[in-house]
């Protein structure tokens, strides 16, 4: 990756040089953005470093940390353990292991660098329509709230980092149409895929709609042959070498079929209502149903972002129906239309990606640095106009902001109040409550052991220096198939694992969580009732979320 300081020279030039929509800004002008788009990249990755030990042990996070230490250790993904993610995150994961070796802070040091990304991809996509004072402000709102809502290691992140450089690059090609960008375009394109395919998918529809709009409304032919072959030659290159290396270990024909699992039983058991909370009868009871009045208004303004946030994409839509509008009466499009449509179509093409896979708050923040840009173009208003628009924004401006700050103070406290600290065999970790799990099960449990982790906490393995006997890392009952958990029965039974860690109380987790999940799936559990009659109890364990997991043993093994 280019040091930051070119980064910021190639990106002021497309803000304070000709292809700027509002003019050339000139040479100080020039000279303060560089300095403020570098102190604006330092400034976030210190920020999000603070994160980089504090974990509540969620079990998302586990999936791709265990993966790359599985590929680390031999292991090929799809034909050794199975994952219906593209193979992106496990890969590049595996790489920054091989570099720095194998941690959790190698990989949330990662993380926080690709915040400070989107961070500086949201104001340098900002400031080519808003002030500069507006921009500044939702990059640094970027910062505070997207990160910090949920700081995994998880190839959501990832694949948006990638989804907005090819925006960016998109952008490029409008504004000056040289090769080398539509190169880059369909690279980042074709990476965004391989690391996420809903989200790629997503990305093509609004791109390749937004250059069809473009198109037709005659701006100026976008594209010459030469950039029609460096963009598919961009998208090409890591889609070909990803098909080969698979070919060449045998791995092929499953990759494609753990791809196109998700269309069968990812989408049916993660359906929910759209901007849907996942907040459990308890959650929803500590929110609003105790304190005072004043606490509980005090709490409803801080949580308030998680009610509007969902409806952005939204009006994204509404801003380029607008803008393709204008541009058809005016016989024209400009390219700040032109910029206008091709950012709310992308919104818009990622939007439907997400609506189809799963609809709730934590995957619409999932998009919150472009979330940020359409909250820019609103509070700087010039491009929106309208009296009443303008009334509103006197309210709308200083709450919007003010409501984010709070947001993302709560994220904030929790990493400072996590003072349990857990020396895992990969990495130190800071807990805001205490974790019995881990020091148990590596007193008892040798490295390299095979354990079960059932249901879903893959991140016990990866903490521990664990395996899991099957080829899954986890199995959620009412996602995964009955082949599924009948062949993790099987390599328990073949391989005689020793010790199980079980969550016994996960399936009330599932109502709230996966609402969409089938009533059969909460009364008939097969890998649960193999472990009840096989193994028994040793000790009763708990997480930093207070989830109750019992170390078991076989029945014919000592719990020493």
């Amino acid at each position: 990756m280019p040091p930051i300081a070119e980064v910021a020279d190639t990106a002021i030039e497309s803000v304070a040089g000709q292809p700027t929509y509002a003019g050339r800004i000139g040479d100080t002008v020039r000279s303060r953005e560089r300095y403020l788009v570098i102190f604006l990249f330092i400034f976030s990755f210190a920020y999000l470093s603070l994160f980089r030990h504090v974990t509540s042990m969620e079990p998302d996070e586990g999936i791709l940390l265990q993966g790359a230490q599985r590929i680390l250790v031999g292991q090929v993904l799809y034909r050794d353990f199975f994952s219906f993610y593209t193979p992106g995150s496990y890969y590049f994961l595996t790489l920054l292991f091989r570099v720095f070796g194998s941690s959790i802070i190698v990989a949330r040091s990662f993380l926080a660098l690709a915040g400070a990304l989107l961070s500086l991809l949201t104001y340098l996509l900002a400031r080519r329509v808003c002030s500069r004072r507006v921009a500044l402000t939702f990059a640094v709102l970027t910062t505070l709230t997207t990160l910090p809502y949920r700081f995994l290691v998880l190839h959501n992140w990832d694949s948006t980092l990638w989804a907005c450089l090819a925006l960016y690059s998109a952008i490029r090609v409008v504004e000056q149409g040289q090769t080398k960008w539509a190169f880059l375009l369909g690279f980042f394109v074709s990476i965004t895929t391989l690391f996420e395919q809903s989200k790629g998918a997503g990305l093509c529809i609004g791109l390749l709609g937004g250059f069809a709009l473009i198109y037709a409304l005659k701006l100026r032919p976008l594209f010459n042959r030469w950039h029609v072959y460096a963009a598919m030659l961009g998208f090409a290159l890591p889609l070909t070498i990803t098909i080969a290396y698979f070919i060449r270990q045998h791995a092929f024909a499953s990759m494609i079929a753990d791809w196109l699992w998700p269309l069968q039983h990812y989408s049916g058991a993660n359906r929910v209502p759209y901007g849907y909370q996942n907040w459990s009868d308890e959650t929803r009871h500590l929110l609003f149903g105790t304190g005072s009045f004043a606490q509980r208004l005090i709490t409803g303004f801080v949580i308030s972002p998680c009610f509007w946030i969902p409806v952005l994409p939204l009006l994204a839509t509404g801003i380029m129906i607008c803008s393709v509008m204008k541009s058809w009466r005016a016989r024209q499009c400009d390219q700040r239309s032109a910029y206008y449509i091709l950012v709310t179509t992308c919104i818009s093409g990622l939007l439907v990606a997400t609506v189809v896979a799963r609809a709730d708050i934590i995957h619409l923040m999932y998009l919150q640095p472009l979330n940020c840009l359409v909250l820019a173009w609103i509070c700087d208003g010039r491009d929106i106009p309208g009296e009443l628009l303008g009334r509103i924004r006197r309210v709308w401006n200083p709450y919007s902001v003010t409501a984010l700050m709070l947001f993302a103070l709560v994220p904030f406290l929790a990493a400072l109040s996590a003072k349990n600290r857990v020396n895992t065999r990969h990495g130190a970790i800071a807990t805001t409550s205490e974790d019995t799990v881990i020091n148990y099960v590596q007193a008892r449990v040798p490295v390299g052991e095979q354990i079960l982790v059932y249901p879903y906490l893959p991140l016990y393995y990866y903490a521990t220096g664990t395996f899991s006997p099957s080829r899954f890392d986890y199995l959620q009952p009412g996602m995964h198939t009955n082949e599924q958990a009948n062949s993790m029965i099987a390599d328990l039974e073949r391989q005689r694992t020793r010790v199980v860690l079980f969550e016994s109380g996960f399936s009330q987790k599932i109502p709230h969580s996966w609402p969409a999940t089938s009533v059969n799936a909460l009364t008939q559990d097969p890998v649960g009732d193999y472990i009840v009659r096989n193994y028994r109890m040793c000790q009763a364990l708990t997480s930093p979320l207070q989830w109750r997991f019992l170390y078991m043993v076989r029945k014919d093994t000592p719990c020493t």
